[in-house]
């Protein structure tokens, strides 16, 4: 296991931020982006996230191993407490314990903020998600065949959930 600091993003982190993800933009189904994101691009993204929801990262030996966060689940009020959550890896960095602990501790981070529900999306096939997701409590909850079109085929997506059990919702945030 690499042991490697997890802390807040910060705008300086966006260039390997988008080397990460564009990873998996070009290359795999795993995101359904279709063309690279600009470090602009990401620079929104981050400052629209981290408005209300927790972006971490996990860095050793001073780079970039791997990023999570959390984002709206569905626009309507009522959603305000279940979130859906991303995490994307270093392609070199797969298989070393940084997804389990960069993902428990953004579910921590999501626990102490009040939410209630966090949704996993996962495109299929990818049993390395899965089983993270399983390992840290997600169940299944719900398959849909043939959402997305990348790379010349259909491809299904699954939907995981964790359910925090949160007793009392915290005041809504005004």
């Amino acid at each position: 296991m690499l042991e490697g600091l997890i802390r807040d993003v910060q705008t300086d982190d966006a260039q390997e931020l988008c080397g990460i993800y564009n990873h998996y933009v070009l290359n795999t189904i795993i995101t359904f982006e279709e063309e690279p994101v600009s470090v602009d691009a990401m620079l929104v993204r981050i400052a629209e996230i981290t408005q209300t929801y927790p972006w971490i990262v996990d860095v050793a030996d001073g780079k970039l191993t791997g990023y999570a966060y959390a984002y709206p689940w569905k626009s309507r009020s009522a959603y305000r407490r279940t979130v859906e959550s991303g995490i994307y890896l270093h392609p070199g960095f797969m298989g070393r314990g940084i997804g389990t602990r960069l993902y428990g501790v953004l579910l921590r981070l999501l626990k102490e903020q009040g939410i209630h529900a966090v949704i996993g999306g996962i495109a299929l096939p990818n049993p390395a998600s899965i089983a993270l997701h399983e390992k840290l409590g997600f169940k299944p909850i719900g398959h849909f065949k043939e959402v997305g079109f990348k790379f010349g085929q259909w491809i299904d997506v699954g939907y995981w959930e964790l359910v925090f059990g949160v007793a009392q919702p915290p005041p809504a945030v005004s």
